[in-house]
């Protein structure tokens, strides 16, 4: 059971922070975002959740977030996605459906097709993407960054942003930008073999509602729910928002069982 404290799975030299609730299958494993943590509204939500329904669930820090150790700057898109698949694998049995919030839906699609390409396809269940960013640091950041950003990555090797959402700024590195490009998937068709349920506010500010609809169009071959919320933002964690997820979490258990 989950008593409220984080336990740890050592992956190289890094401590991976995580929290797991045993329970049965399908089993819902949470990816974060950029530089959020596993204790946030979201993931508690479903925490509860499934405490209620008796399904299993994970959550984890990625390296250089929340309880977990490293340096957020060493970070990037196949760092985090090596290690939700090392959590994934080692920590949890039978199929799981992934609920990815903003950076942490392009891990979840990275993840799909990783466990494809494996042969472990089996144990993806199903796909909930809330505000999804994939190739955030091509399609979102990068067009935006000022001749000053662009000095600073070069000389620097990172730049700093003011967050909403922090009082620390966001860090981009050189690494991070680089390592996208070898991690993009708004580039061909996405088979992730499983259903999948997005979920978009159209008032939201880092993240394009029209970058949800274009995700939908490199996954044509699979079962896709866009709900589109007309006043939601990017954080979708109001009541009405946390009650949208789970009922959309429900659909997709149904799906399964």
């Amino acid at each position: 059971m989950n008593d409220g404290r984080a336990s740890f799975l050592t992956i190289g030299e890094t401590q991976i922070a995580y929290r797991s609730r045993k329970g049965r299958a399908p089993g819902v494993v949470w990816l974060g975002g950029y530089k959020s943590d596993m204790l946030g509204t979201k993931a508690g939500a479903l925490d509860a959740w499934a405490a209620e329904k008796g399904h299993a669930f994970l959550r984890h820090d990625y390296s250089g977030h929340g309880e977990s150790n490293g340096a957020f700057m060493d970070g990037t898109i196949s760092l985090w996605l090596e290690q939700s698949l090392c959590v994934l694998r080692a920590l949890t049995k039978g199929p799981q459906i992934l609920v990815g919030s903003s950076m942490g839906a392009w891990i979840a699609l990275r993840m799909a097709q990783e466990l494809h390409w494996a042969g472990e396809g089996d144990r993806l269940a199903g796909l909930l993407l809330l505000a999804p960013a994939p190739d955030f640091t091509s399609e979102l950041v990068e067009p935006k960054l000022s001749d000053a950003n662009r000095r600073e990555l070069e000389e620097k090797g990172y730049m700093e942003e003011p967050s909403e959402y922090s009082d620390e700024p966001y860090i981009y590195t050189r690494a991070l930008f680089e390592d996208g490009k070898r991690n993009l998937v708004l580039n061909g068709i996405l088979d992730t073999h499983c259903p999948v349920h997005i979920l978009q506010g159209k008032a939201d500010p880092d993240v394009p509602f029209t970058h949800a609809m274009r995700l939908t169009e490199h996954l044509p071959a699979d079962d896709v729910t866009l709900s589109l919320i007309g006043d939601g933002d990017h954080r979708l964690s109001r009541p009405q928002d946390i009650a949208l997820i789970l009922r959309s979490l429900e659909g997709l258990v149904d799906r399964v069982v």
